[in-house]
């Protein structure tokens, strides 16, 4: 996994960012993961990684954690400007393959035109 140097502007960390995307968003729902997709005046997409208590104990909600941002540093340069994204992870989400959690990821961010149109793929690291 990559680790995090440099990335701080790819991810929500304030509250009030968040509680923003929240209330104006829209919702859907994988089964692996809920998303609410805000559009904002910011250059760069970001995106924010909540998980709740009722997710588990520390070490689950933290590997939660650490497998959407890897997800998210894998995607820079491929998501479209404009956007603030919301995840919810579910605990399906830590028990399943990386791949499958990979490809439920992109083909839901295809599915909301989120992805730049490009003639190449997004190429994520197992």
């Amino acid at each position: 996994m990559s680790q995090g140097g440099g990335d701080r502007e790819l991810f929500l960390k304030r509250s009030l960012d968040i509680e923003y995307a929240k209330e104006h968003g829209r919702r859907i729902s994988t089964s692996l993961f809920n998303m609410v997709i805000c559009r904002t005046d910011q250059g760069s997409s970001r995106i924010g990684i909540v998980v709740g208590k009722r997710f588990g104990g520390a070490v689950s909600r933290n590997r939660a954690k650490r497998l959407f941002r890897e997800l998210t540093r894998q995607l820079r340069g491929y998501l479209l400007p404009g956007h603030s994204l919301v995840v919810f992870p579910k605990r399906d989400s830590i028990v399943q393959p990386f791949a499958v959690l990979k490809e439920v990821w992109l083909s839901s961010l295809r599915r909301q035109r989120l992805l730049r149109s490009d003639e190449d793929e997004p190429v994520l690291i197992q």
